[in-house]
């Protein structure tokens, strides 16, 4: 039998780049060249596409970029052999311009199988306002929160910040509401923190969101699946700062700690993996996410946080980890997904 050609996109006009390289350079080492024939398309920190036909392991570093003669600029994602050739894409972004239903649509578009959730559960999933505007009427506890729009912020900065004063109170998280992998989030402790963290957040968004301070422990579940989505054992994630920040899950060489499965009773673990599933529903999911939640330390209460749609696939990611200690391996969830994306374009 013939090899099914994958058209793998990394990189991505996002802060969430360098995460990407390090997904997308995991997936093609894990994946069957037995079985699958590799195009990998990159995308550059300004937008601009290239197919990249060099060494696969300058992805992981980003050097690719440099490799000018395996690069070939000028293609059309419409009218090019080379595309034209690929069965199915997987689209190995994280956050806006690749996340965000925006590729996604691109591949509508093209009339192309692809990995993953469609545009509407992808645009949904990365903005975090909306996405709890869906989780409060699908019934899914959550904690309070308030969203700002930049242009509200400049005209009466003080206004909003009397408030979260008044509303969400301190500690607090300000955070952009389109993002990933807690870029731009901060922790307030006071109004100073409060305003340095609404300018930092809005450094990478015109939106931002402010979440009340939940005493509580991370949990993670991993969903799989399209019509009848599947939930992974949960897992646990202690930070090593005083919250799970960008520096946390890359930068902190292992000092965080991943616990599978968490350490709940068997009714709470029953509870968040139906209440992942309800979410995934929610937003119309497809292929894969994962959701996050917080359980109270003291009362066992559970509450979403939010959901990822297209999570993290690292080597040291929860979401392949999830589902290997649910019993299905980082090469044979590859092969799951892009059978999912088949099966979601029939």
């Amino acid at each position: 039998m013939s090899k099914i050609k994958v058209g793998i996109i990394f990189g991505g006009k996002s802060k969430e780049h360098d995460v990407s390289l390090m997904s997308a350079s995991n997936v093609i080492e894990a994946m069957d060249k037995e079985k699958y024939d590799l195009t990998t398309i990159g995308i550059d920190k300004e937008g601009n596409w290239y197919i990249y036909e060099g060494i696969k392991e300058k992805i992981k570093d980003g050097s690719w970029i440099l490799d000018e003669e395996n690069l070939i600029k000028d293609f059309s994602v419409f009218h090019d052999d080379l595309i034209d050739e690929i069965d199915v894409f997987f689209p190995v972004l994280h956050g806006p311009n690749g996340e965000d239903g925006t590729v996604q649509g691109l591949l509508e578009l093209m009339g192309k199988p692809y990995v993953g959730c469609g545009v509407l559960a992808s645009a949904v999933g990365m903005d975090k306002v909306m996405c709890k505007k869906i989780f409060k009427d699908a019934g899914l506890p959550q904690g309070n929160f308030l969203s700002v729009k930049e242009c509200f912020w400049a005209k009466d900065s003080d206004q909003i910040i009397d408030e979260i004063q008044s509303e969400i109170g301190y500690p607090c998280f300000v955070k952009p509401a389109n993002m990933g992998s807690s870029v731009g989030i901060s922790k307030a402790h006071d109004k100073q923190e409060l305003i340095e963290g609404i300018k930092e957040a809005f450094q990478y968004d015109k939106k931002i969101i402010v979440e009340a301070n939940i005493n509580c422990r991370e949990i993670e579940c991993a969903v799989l699946g399209n019509d009848d989505p599947a939930a992974s054992v949960l897992g646990e994630i202690v930070p090593s700062k005083e919250f799970y920040d960008y520096q946390s899950k890359y930068l902190d060489d292992g000092k965080s700690v991943l616990i599978i499965p968490a350490d709940l009773s068997e009714e709470i673990t029953e509870k968040i993996r139906n209440y992942a599933i309800e979410a995934y529903m929610a937003i119309d999911g497809n292929g894969l996410s994962r959701v996050d939640f917080f359980v109270e330390k003291d009362t066992d209460e559970i509450f979403i946080n939010e959901i990822n749609t297209m999570p993290g696939f690292t080597n040291i990611s929860m979401y392949p980890k999830l589902w290997e200690h649910t019993g299905i391996s980082y090469h044979d969830l590859i092969v799951k997904l892009i059978d999912l994306a088949f099966e979601k374009n029939l």
